[in-house]
């Protein structure tokens, strides 16, 4: 007998082999872990390592220094403590920077306006990421996203910020608009981020209580995900929305957000008419014949929107609306929860003006759906629950209990809506429920990147090695083989090489009998909530195996 070491391509693309995680759960900023061991690092992973050129600062001076002087895809890495920035500011002009904390503690890096700096961050270029800070206290807006008059501004990512008391809207997104005001700031994230006003920093909102969470005007294809957005009223006057897109926005995502005492929750457009406006060239709204739209198209779906605080109640304006459609076209609203202690003024969710048209399904409120105008698909939403519905109802867990058989598997989910606020995938039981959360405990996702890493082929005889990322939630682990593609309609003519491996294993070595041709293999996790879908399939020979592949004849 002779080896001999073939040396094959590696890091192929696998055949059958996503390249992308699955989502799982995610908890809210603060909420915890929940039941089947799941954390917010599952739809809120940190970021990666930095690459290319890493500037540390751990002064006021450095850190204006190196926004000044940044060049394009550095990563500004901030020491933990408190930055007093007295009116100083950082305006991101080139391409690619990253603001980030060098310990990844949003907690343990502050940058403080102490209401003299007018805007901490301004983001004037393309590609830029603000993460893993807490931003406090600007005279207007803690984060300020604008495009120029020479180019758009995209690709913003502002993720795991913590932004706390801003005087104005503590996000604000707008085009710039002096002379050859033709664009926008397009396709940013704003994610895993917690946003609030608190009763120390409501005395010094000004104008008419002009406030907000996130405000945007004019853009298009933002995602706002998972974030905490808290507190924006105040004792006079009407606050904005905890998220607000308007002014000729455009196909916005907002989903899985926690809502929490907001005069308004979601904004989707608001004036009637204007006549400064961003057309569109496709005309996305024709309905409209030519006429104003605020909003054109766009996703709510899986936020809880939640009121509770008494002062917010007794306040000049109330609380006002959960999920707000004014002049909105085309904008779909879907298994969404609203609930309040009291009776909203105006609705749990609203529709309004001439040109608004919507889908508002499987949405579950405690209150009312208020036609204001417009038109409005309506399908499976439930009206007027009781807060006994949800596990704590008077404090704001709008996740249902056991009992609240009027919203469990009553529902289909439509296509667009296939996980839950916490990225459970929907159904769990027989049909989907009604509102944000699908309630039980979700089997484990399906792997989707198991491979052969090494292999060796002998007489009669091939030894595999297997690798894969487990679910968090896995409790055992299915492993089988076949010289044909496994799939869901064969799985069980599949032979076994073992049904006892703990669901966090990630490995294991086959041997299984071999004499030519391609083996294939394929595993399922089971869990709490039952047994996953199949994973993709690894298989051998393939080019994917990584070096060394040892043959044996």
């Amino acid at each position: 007998m002779k080896a001999r070491t073939l040396f094959a391509l590696s890091l192929l693309l696998a055949l059958f082999a996503s390249p992308f995680k699955s989502q799982a759960s995610h908890v809210p900023p603060g909420w915890g872990a929940w039941a089947d061991g799941t954390t917010v690092d599952d739809l809120c992973p940190p970021l990666p390592e930095p690459t290319g050129r890493v500037v540390s600062v751990s002064s006021v001076a450095g850190l204006v220094a190196a926004v000044n002087g940044a060049l394009a895809g550095d990563t500004i890495s901030i020491a933990d403590g408190t930055y007093n920035l007295d009116g100083a500011y950082l305006r991101i002009d080139v391409p690619g920077v990253t603001l980030r904390s060098a310990s990844g503690n949003r907690e343990a890096v502050v940058l403080d306006g102490n209401y003299v700096t007018t805007e901490i961050i301004q983001i004037v270029a393309s590609d830029v990421t603000v993460a893993d800070l807490t931003l406090r206290e600007a005279y207007y807006h803690p984060i300020h996203v604008m495009s120029t008059s020479s180019a758009d501004t995209v690709g913003t990512l502002i993720y795991n910020v913590h932004i706390i008391d801003p005087g104005e809207q503590a996000i604000k997104i707008n085009p710039y608009t002096g002379e050859n005001a033709l664009y926008f700031p397009d396709n940013g994230e704003i994610a895993c981020s917690h946003i609030e006003l608190t009763d120390a920093g409501r005395p010094h909102i000004r104008n008419n209580c002009y406030t907000g969470g996130v405000d945007a005007h004019q853009a298009r294809d933002w995602v706002i995900r998972d974030n905490l957005i808290e507190g924006f009223w105040c004792p006079s006057g009407l606050s904005e929305h905890a998220i607000h897109m308007w002014v000729s926005c455009r196909d916005t995502l907002v989903e899985r957000n926690v809502l929490r005492n907001n005069a308004r929750g979601v904004g989707f457009g608001m004036w009637e008419n204007l006549s400064n406006r961003r057309t569109y060239p496709d005309d996305p709204c024709p309905s409209a014949g030519g006429g104003y739209v605020d909003h054109y198209g766009g996703i709510i779906r899986n936020n809880f929107v939640f009121a509770n605080e008494g002062a917010l109640f007794s306040s000049d304006d109330g609380f006002d609306c959960g999920i707000c459609l004014w002049q909105a076209c085309g904008a779909r609203v879907l298994h969404n929860t609203v609930a309040s202690t009291q009776a909203p003024v105006s609705s749990s969710i609203e529709w309004r003006f001439d040109h608004t048209d919507v889908d508002i399904i499987n949405n579950l409120v405690t209150h009312g759906l208020v036609d204001r105008g417009g038109s409005a698909y309506l399908g499976g939403n439930l009206t007027s629950v009781p807060l006994s519905l949800f596990v704590d109802g008077a404090g704001g867990d709008l996740h249902l209990v056991s009992t609240a058989s009027a919203a469990i598997d009553q529902v289909a989910a439509p296509i667009d809506a296939p996980d839950d606020v916490d990225g459970d995938l929907r159904p769990i039981g027989s049909a989907s429920d009604v509102g944000a959360d699908e309630y039980g405990i979700p089997a484990p996702v399906a792997v989707t990147d198991l491979r052969a890493t090494q292999a060796v082929a002998g007489t009669g005889e091939l030894t595999a090695t297997l690798r894969w990322t487990a679910p968090s939630n896995a409790i055992t682990t299915t492993l089988r083989y076949s010289n044909t593609l496994i799939t869901e309609a064969n799985w069980d003519g599949a032979l076994s090489l073992t049904d006892t491996l703990p669901g966090s294993a990630e490995v294991y070595t086959a041997v299984v009998p071999y004499s030519g041709g391609t083996i294939y293999f394929a595993l399922r996790t089971q869990g709490a909530g039952g047994l996953s879908n199949l994973s993709n399939n690894a298989f051998w020979p393939h080019l994917d195996v990584y070096l060394p592949l040892v043959l044996k004849d």
